[in-house]
């Protein structure tokens, strides 16, 4: 085949003129900081999740930060949750004190496996955070389950699952927490960003004083007309909020959410009918149960050659590709500090150094996809 002169980038965000036209008003209002374009998208995305509240803040990592915080976790506590995720979480609860637990995964989907949670849960257990890896609903009915019985807080990890729902309810919309992101590879971006959503008028409260400086009342009221500018802070908080400038992008990328996502879809269809029945990989599985799947990652498993090999075969073809994700039990710090807690995670090895996510986004062609189908081919033939 003849290699492309044009690099294929694994990832773009699609930008059109109503987000450049958001922003722009945003700039011209003289208001850039976190406003009325905040609450808005903050409402709108309890539309969207079928959340009571919403709170928008700078990254998915600094929401993770502050909800780790305002349920007063730290030391002597453990959080369950899967080695396969983005080291971001792991980071976070090692910087409160806390001690992560690892559930092994399916292979098929890369979600954490619902029944392995219960044999790992202590006295010291505060929460389970599940992951809706690549846009693939967890098992929500037996995560709240356990949940329930034991008296554990949930935290869905949602940074892939704008879109995602289980049984017809979107993520974030089982009257848990869950944590979306932003990010400019996710379904929807605001540049950089992300999103609590829960359904507890006390937890958001705090959520938003720690978000916030420890401040109640947010700069535009407290700058607006008959605005008080005073403050007191009663206990001390962080610089976690989100701009309205970002906000107006995330406004317009959420109008177009559906249609980013039937894309994002289509072309997924176009990977599984150009690689199937081809040996050396596995294609990703998608859950038995009832969902719809945010399609926002694409990830193959190489089994036909070291993957070394593979990505840079992958480069020769001028593709790009991405890794998601090192598993966090393999990191130089969880290793050293948390040895005695990583356990037997037998599929999360078996798949760690075998995955790797093709391009996918919505902007990207048609022709794009049967190009990658077809290097993959001559790179898997040619061993």
């Amino acid at each position: 085949m003849k290699i492309r002169k044009e690099f294929l980038p694994f990832s773009r965000p699609s930008i059109g003129k109503d987000e450049i036209n958001k922003v722009t008003t945003c700039l011209k209002s003289g208001w850039i900081t976190t406003g009325a374009l905040c609450k808005e998208f903050e409402n709108n995305f309890c539309q969207l999740t079928g959340s009571q509240q919403a709170i928008s803040v700078n990254s998915a990592t600094a929401g993770m930060h502050i909800t780790l915080s305002a349920l007063n976790i730290g030391p002597g506590d453990e959080i369950i949750t899967p080695s396969m995720t983005f080291a971001s979480t792991i980071n976070m609860i090692a910087l409160r004190g806390a001690t992560p637990v690892f559930v092994d995964i399916d292979y098929g989907t890369l979600n954490i496996n619902p029944d392995l949670i219960g044999e790992k849960i202590s006295k010291k257990t505060r929460a389970i955070i599940p992951v809706h890896f690549a846009g693939a609903a967890a098992d929500m009915d037996k995560i709240n389950n356990l949940a329930r019985k034991y008296n554990l807080t949930v935290i869905e990890d949602a940074a892939h699952a704008v879109g995602t729902y289980y049984k017809g309810i979107h993520a974030g919309g089982f009257g848990r927490i869950a944590i979306f992101s932003f990010h400019p590879i996710k379904n929807i971006t605001t540049g950089e960003g992300g999103m609590i959503t829960l359904n507890n008028a006390a937890l958001e409260k705090k959520l938003r004083l720690l978000r916030f400086h420890g401040i109640e009342r947010d700069a535009w009221k407290r700058y607006g007309k008959g605005g008080n500018p005073a403050y007191d802070i009663a206990e001390p908080g962080y610089k976690y909020n989100m701009p309205d400038i970002l906000a107006a992008l995330g406004l317009a990328q959420l109008e177009r959410w559906q249609e980013l996502n039937l894309r994002r879809a289509k072309l997924a269809e176009l990977y599984f009918e150009g690689l199937k029945g081809i040996s050396g990989i596995d294609l990703p599985e998608v859950p038995e149960y009832d969902h719809i799947h945010a399609w926002h990652l694409f990830v193959i498993k190489i089994l036909a050659l070291n993957r070394d090999e593979f990505m840079n075969r992958l480069a020769d073809y001028n593709i790009g590709y991405g890794l998601h994700f090192p598993p966090t039990h393999a990191l130089s710090y969880v290793k050293k500090k948390y040895a005695e807690k990583i356990g037997l995670l037998a599929e999360t090895e078996r798949a760690a150094d075998k995955i790797i996510s093709l391009p996918l986004f919505p902007d990207m062609p048609e022709k794009d996809v049967h190009y990658v189908c077809t290097a993959i081919k001559e790179i898997i033939r040619h061993g």
